[in-house]
C-alpha cells in the first residue's frame, strides 16, 4: 500500500475510531439519554458552577488542565446579550438602567425582558433563514422576484416570539396543511420547504414531457431533501443520490425514498385565509359550487328549496328587461385596412386570419330594414385557433380597441346615399382591463383602447347606446369601422356585431345567452330543465355573491400541491412516481420507490405506514413525525448544538450541518446530550434554552487573553473565556440605522423594495443596490427588512460576511478583512447614515463635546475617555461630525462584541 494512503487511513481512523464503539453505530445515531451531571471537586471552582452547564464545562476544563476567567464586566455582559438575543445595540438609557441595577437577579432579568422582545423573533428568524438559504427571488439564470415569500419570514417571527415547541415547529414547516388543517394561518410554514433556489428555466419555460424537464423536477426535490436533513438531522443525504454515501451509513435507496416524500408539492404562490373561520366558509362555498357542476344529488335537491323559490323569483324581477331580443347582423362587405383576412363564420361572426398586422381598422357594412336602432352590441369570442384561444391575436390573447365607430345611410334604388355619423355612448362590457376601459372605444382619442388582459381564453362583450337611434323602418345601410391602433398586433381575433330596438337603457347583460330565452317564456310555458337551469344559475350566482363578500385570500410563497399555476408549471394530480436514478442518470431509472426515512437511526423506524390510497399531504406529515419524535436523537442534538452556537459562534459539534463521519466529534459531547436530552423533555422551549445558556457563568466569562492556556487551546475549544465576536453583517446594518434615527421598529411586513413599490409610497432611493431610504413619507416609514436577491449579492452584507448567506452556503464568514474597513468608509450606505447620525446628534445638542460624548455613548455604549474625548473632539472640528460617526462606525469597539 503507497504510504500516502496509509497516511490516510490512518488520519480517518483517528478521526473515527473514538465516536464508534463495539456496535459500530456513530455517536450521533445512537440513542439519546441524559448524563448525569459532573460534580465540582475543587470547592473554589464548585462557586462558578451557575447552572449544570458550567459542570460540564468546568469537568472538560479541569481534564485539560484549563481554569475559566472571571466573569465579563456588566457594561460587556449588556452589549453581548442585546446583540445576541435581538441583533441590536442596547441604547445608552438601557445600559445605564442594567448597571445601576444592583439586584441579585438583574441579569436574570434582563434576559427574561430581551426574549420576550419582539425584536427576540426576529433575531433567531434571520439565523433560521440563513440555514435554509431564503431569499426573495428563485436565483439560477432568470432570478425572477417571489412578491410572497416574505410571509414565511414573518411566520418565523411569529412562531419563535410565540416559543412555539420544536416539535409542533418542524411539523409545521413540513406539513401545516395537513397536520394543523384547522390552522389555515400556518400556511406561510411551508415556506420552509421553498426557500431555496428554482430553476425557473427547467421547470416553467419547457414541456413537461422533456428529459430536461425530468431532470429538474429530481434536482428540486434534492433541494428539500437537502434543506430538510440538513437542518434538522444535520447530514449530508444529498450526497447518497448516485451511490451509496461514502462515508455514513445512508443509501442510496433512502435518498429516493426521502425524494417520494416531496413528489407530490412544488413551488409557487399558495392562496389560504389567515382566519380559520373564513377559511371553513370559503371551503364551504366552494364544495357547493364543486356539488353543483357535478350535478350531486345533494346540490340538486337545494334548488327546490323554498329559499332558493324566493330567490328566482327576486332574481327575476331584477333581470326582467335583459331578455333583448339582439338582431345578429349579416355583413355584405367586410375589410381590412392593412391585410388581414375577415372571414365570415356560420354562427354570423368574423374570424380574422392569415397576416397580422401591427395595426389594423376593421370596415363593415350591412343592411337592415329596422326602426329605431338603439344600441350595438360587440361579442369578442375565444376561439382555439387563436393565441391562449383569444379573443385578440396578440402573443397573450390580449385586444385593443382604439375606436368604434357607426356610420348609416338610407337605401334608394339598391344605392346608399351620403352616410353621417351616429356617435355612440353609455358604453358598458363585462370586463375591463385596468386603465384600458370600454369608455376608451368611443372616447374620440385614437391613443387610448379598450383592453380585456388578464382575463383571456374567455368571450368578452360589450354594449354601445347610440346617442340617436339609426333607422326609420326603410333599408338603411350600417357601415361600422373597428380602428385599433395601439400597435404590438392587439387586434380582435374574432367578433360579432349585432344591433337592437330595445328602449334605453341598454346595457350589457349579465344573464348568460341560454337563459335569455328562459325569461323570455312566461313562467307557467317553461319546460322542467328550464325552470332547473334558472335556478341552478341564481344558486350559483348567491355563491358566488358570498364567495366575493368573504376577506381577500392570502399568498404565500411556498411548497405544497395545490400551489397556483404559472405557466406549464402546473400542481401535479398526484405524486410523481420517483425512480432510483442508477449513479443519479436520468437515463438510467432503476426500480420505483415509495416514501420512507433513513435506515440508519436504532429504534427509529424508517417505513411509513401509509394507505396504498393515502393523499399527497400523508408523506410529508409522516416524515415530519419522524424527524419531530423524540426517539430520534439527530434532531435533539443538531438543534442545542445550533443554538450554542448562535451565542457562542461555534457549535459544540463545529460542523453545525454535519453530523456524520465527515463532520468534527464534538468537543463536549456529555454536554451536548445533557442539554438535547433537557431541551427535548422538558417543554422544548427555545427561549428556555437560550436562558439557560446565556445564564451560564461559561456565557459571562471575559474575553480576556491568556498566552498559557492559549497554547493549550488556541481555539477556545474547551471554553476558558468568552469568544470576542464580529458583528455580522446584518447586526452592522441594523446597528448603524438605529444609530442614525432611521431604523423601522415595525414587526412583519413587506421587505424594503416591495414596500418602495407600493402605491402612493414615495422615495428617494440610495445610490446602491435596491436599498431605500425615506425622510418621511408615509408616517415616517424609514428602513425596513433588507430584500434578498439571489444572484445579486448586498456589495456590503457580501464584504462583510464573505458571502451573502441567502446564497448556497448558510455559513456567515467572520474573518476580518481589509476590504471590509475599506467599505465601512466609503460605502453609500454608511454614509448617508453617518450623515443621519450627525444630524441627530447636532438636534440634541450644538456643543461639540457634548455632541462626541452623546455619539459614544450611542456607539460604544460607555462615555469616552478624556484622551478620547479630546482626540475625537479634534477630529469632528476639522473634519466634521459626519467623518467623525463615520470613524465610529469603523471602530473595534462597535464592530466587535467582546
Amino acid at each position: 500500500m503507497p504510504a500516502r494512503l496509509t497516511f490516510v487511513g490512518l488520519i480517518l481512523l483517528a478521526c473515527v475510531v473514538p465516536a464508534l464503539r463495539a456496535d459500530d453505530v456513530w455517536w450521533s445515531f445512537r440513542p439519546l439519554a441524559r448524563p448525569a451531571v459532573p460534580g465540582a471537586g475543587d470547592p473554589k471552582m464548585r462557586a462558578w458552577v451557575r447552572n449544570p452547564v458550567d459542570a460540564f464545562v468546568l469537568a472538560k476544563l479541569t481534564e485539560k488542565d484549563l481554569t475559566p476567567s472571571p466573569e465579563a464586566d456588566k457594561r460587556t455582559l449588556v452589549r453581548r446579550l442585546y446583540f445576541d438575543l435581538t441583533g441590536l445595540p442596547p441604547t445608552p438609557d438601557e445600559v445605564t438602567a442594567f448597571l445601576k441595577d444592583t439586584s441579585p437577579d438583574a441579569y436574570e432579568k434582563l434576559v427574561d425582558q430581551l426574549l420576550a422582545s419582539k425584536h427576540y423573533g426576529e433575531r433567531m428568524a434571520r439565523h433560521w433563514m440563513d440555514l435554509v438559504h431564503f431569499a426573495e427571488t428563485h436565483g439560477h439564470d432568470q432570478d425572477r422576484v417571489r412578491p410572497n415569500a416574505w410571509r414565511f419570514r414573518d411566520y418565523l417571527i411569529a412562531a419563535f416570539n410565540a416559543d412555539t415547541p420544536y416539535a409542533r415547529f418542524i411539523q409545521e414547516q413540513i406539513a401545516a396543511d395537513v397536520l394543523f388543517p384547522d390552522q389555515p394561518g400556518l400556511i406561510p410554514a411551508l415556506g420552509f420547504l421553498s426557500a431555496g433556489p428554482w430553476d425557473e428555466s427547467s421547470l416553467r419555460d419547457i414541456r413537461e414531457d422533456t428529459i430536461d424537464r425530468q431532470v429538474g423536477h429530481y434536482l428540486d426535490r434534492d433541494d428539500m431533501v437537502t434543506t430538510v436533513m440538513s437542518t434538522f438531522q444535520g447530514l449530508t443525504a444529498q450526497c447518497a443520490r448516485c451511490h451509496d454515501h461514502k462515508f455514513d451509513p445512508i443509501a442510496q435507496l433512502d435518498y429516493y425514498r426521502l425524494q417520494a416524500v416531496f413528489a407530490g408539492v412544488g413551488r409557487g404562490d399558495v392562496r389560504y385565509d389567515p382566519d380559520p373561520a373564513t377559511a371553513v366558509k370559503r371551503k364551504a362555498i366552494k364544495d357547493a359550487l364543486a356539488s353543483l357542476e357535478k350535478n350531486d344529488p345533494a346540490a340538486l335537491a337545494n334548488l327546490d328549496s323554498v329559499e332558493l323559490r324566493k330567490a328566482v323569483a327576486d332574481w327575476e324581477t331584477r333581470h326582467r328587461g335583459d331578455g333583448i331580443a339582439w338582431q345578429v347582423l349579416n355583413f355584405t362587405r367586410v375589410g381590412s385596412e392593412y391585410g388581414a383576412t375577415l372571414t365570415k363564420q356560420p354562427d354570423g361572426s368574423i374570424r380574422s386570419e392569415g397576416m397580422r398586422p401591427e395595426r389594423d381598422t376593421y370596415t363593415l357594412a350591412t343592411r337592415v330594414r329596422l326602426k329605431g336602432v338603439t344600441a350595438v352590441r360587440l361579442e369578442l369570442l375565444a376561439d382555439d385557433s387563436l393565441p391562449h384561444r383569444g379573443p385578440g391575436r396578440q402573443d397573450n390573447g390580449n385586444l385593443h380597441l382604439s375606436e368604434l365607430t357607426i356610420a348609416a345611410a338610407p337605401v334608394k334604388e339598391g344605392m346608399a346615399e351620403s352616410a353621417r355619423e351616429f356617435p355612440l355612448g353609455n358604453p358598458t362590457s363585462d370586463y375591463d382591463q385596468p386603465g384600458w376601459t370600454v369608455a376608451h372605444a368611443v372616447d374620440g382619442k385614437p391613443g387610448t383602447a379598450w383592453g380585456i388582459y388578464p382575463q383571456v381564453g374567455k368571450s368578452h362583450e360589450a354594449v354601445f347606446e347610440l346617442k340617436t337611434p339609426v333607422g326609420d323602418g326603410r333599408e338603411t345601410e350600417i357601415t361600422f369601422r373597428l380602428a385599433q391602433l395601439h400597435g404590438g398586433g392587439h387586434l380582435i381575433g374574432r367578433f360579432r356585431l349585432s344591433v337592437t330596438t330595445a328602449a334605453s337603457p341598454v346595457k350589457v347583460s349579465v344573464v348568460p345567452p341560454a337563459l335569455r330565452e328562459v325569461l323570455a317564456t312566461p313562467s307557467a310555458k317553461r319546460t322542467p330543465q328550464q325552470v332547473r337551469e334558472l335556478a341552478a344559475h341564481v344558486y350559483r350566482e348567491k355563491l358566488a355573491t358570498e364567495l366575493a363578500a368573504l376577506p381577500a385570500a392570502h399568498n404565500t410563497y411556498a411548497a405544497a400541491p395545490n400551489f397556483t399555476a404559472d405557466g406549464s408549471h402546473r400542481p401535479p394530480p398526484s405524486p410523481r412516481v420517483v425512480h432510483l436514478l442508477k449513479r443519479g442518470d436520468i437515463r438510467k431509472p432503476g426500480e420505483a420507490v415509495g416514501p420512507g426515512a433513513l435506515t440508519c437511526l436504532p429504534g427509529v423506524s424508517d417505513t411509513f405506514d401509509l394507505p396504498e390510497t393515502h393523499i399527497e399531504g400523508a408523506r410529508r406529515a409522516a416524515l415530519a413525525k419522524w424527524i419531530s419524535d423524540p426517539k430520534n436523537p439527530l434532531t435533539w442534538r443538531v438543534i442545542a448544538n445550533r443554538v450554542w452556537q448562535e451565542h457562542f459562534g461555534r457549535g459544540l459539534v463545529g460542523t453545525p450541518s454535519d453530523f456524520g463521519k465527515m463532520g468534527q466529534l464534538s468537543t463536549h459531547p456529555e454536554l451536548l446530550d445533557w442539554l438535547a436530552a433537557e431541551f427535548r423533555d422538558n417543554g422544548q422551549s427555545l427561549k428556555k434554552l437560550h436562558k439557560l445558556i446565556v445564564t451560564s457563568a461559561t456565557y459571562r466569562q471575559a474575553s480576556r487573553h491568556d498566552p498559557k492556556f492559549a497554547a493549550t487551546d488556541v481555539d477556545n475549544r474547551f471554553l476558558w473565556r468568552g469568544n470576542r465576536a464580529r458583528l455580522d453583517a446584518e447586526q452592522v446594518r441594523d446597528a448603524i440605522l438605529m444609530l442614525s434615527g432611521r431604523l423601522d421598529r415595525t414587526i412583519g411586513g413587506l421587505s424594503d423594495q416591495q414596500f418602495a413599490m407600493r402605491p402612493g409610497i414615495h422615495v428617494t432611493p440610495i445610490v446602491e443596490y435596491g436599498k431605500f431610504d425615506w425622510d418621511r413619507p408615509q408616517g415616517h416609514r424609514r428602513s425596513v427588512y433588507r430584500f434578498v436577491f439571489r444572484t445579486l449579492p448586498d456589495p456590503l452584507v457580501d464584504c462583510l460576511d464573505g458571502a451573502d448567506a441567502s446564497q448556497l452556503t448558510p455559513k456567515r464568514n467572520e474573518s476580518v478583512t481589509a476590504p471590509q474597513a475599506l467599505a465601512l468608509l466609503n460605502n453609500e450606505f454608511v454614509l448617508v447614515h453617518s450623515r443621519a447620525f450627525a444630524a441627530r446628534l447636532e438636534k440634541q445638542s450644538a456643543d461639540r463635546d457634548k455632541q462626541v460624548l452623546l455619539a459614544c455613548e450611542h456607539v460604544w455604549g460607555r462615555q469616552p475617555t478624556a484622551d478620547e474625548q479630546k482626540a475625537l473632539a479634534a477630529y469632528a472640528a476639522k473634519h466634521g461630525l459626519p467623518n467623525l460617526c463615520r470613524v465610529l462606525f469603523n471602530s473595534n469597539e462597535f464592530l466587535f462584541v467582546d
